[in-house]
C-alpha cells in the first residue's frame, strides 16, 4: 500500500538514479576523468542507498509496526525484511 501512496515520489527518485547511471555510461564511453566518474558512481550508490532506506522504513511502518497486525503477520514481515537486508548488505 505504501508504494502506491508514494508512487510519484519514488518514481522521480528512480528516474534521477537512471539519469545518474546514464551519465556514468557516457563518462565510460568517452574520455572522462577517472575522479569524475568515481564521483558519479559514489552518487548513484548514495541515491540507491537512500531509496532503499525509504522503502525499508515504509515497509517497517506498514507491515511490522502498524497497529492491528497479528503476531504471525508481524513475524512474517520481520523475517522477510531481515532476509532482504542480508541480501542488500552483501
Amino acid at each position: 500500500m505504501h508504494i502506491i501512496e508514494n508512487r510519484d515520489k519514488l518514481l522521480a527518485r528512480v528516474r534521477r538514479i537512471a539519469g545518474q547511471v546514464s551519465a556514468i555510461e557516457r563518462q565510460l564511453g568517452g574520455d572522462a576523468d577517472c575522479s569524475e566518474t568515481l564521483q558519479l558512481v559514489a552518487s548513484v550508490r548514495g541515491a540507491v542507498g537512500s531509496l532503499m532506506e525509504e522503502l525499508i522504513e515504509q515497509h517497517m511502518r506498514d507491515h511490522v509496526a502498524r497497529p492491528g497486525l497479528t503476531d504471525a503477520e508481524r513475524q512474517a514481515a520481520s523475517e522477510e525484511m531481515l532476509a532482504l537486508i542480508r541480501r542488500y548488505g552483501k
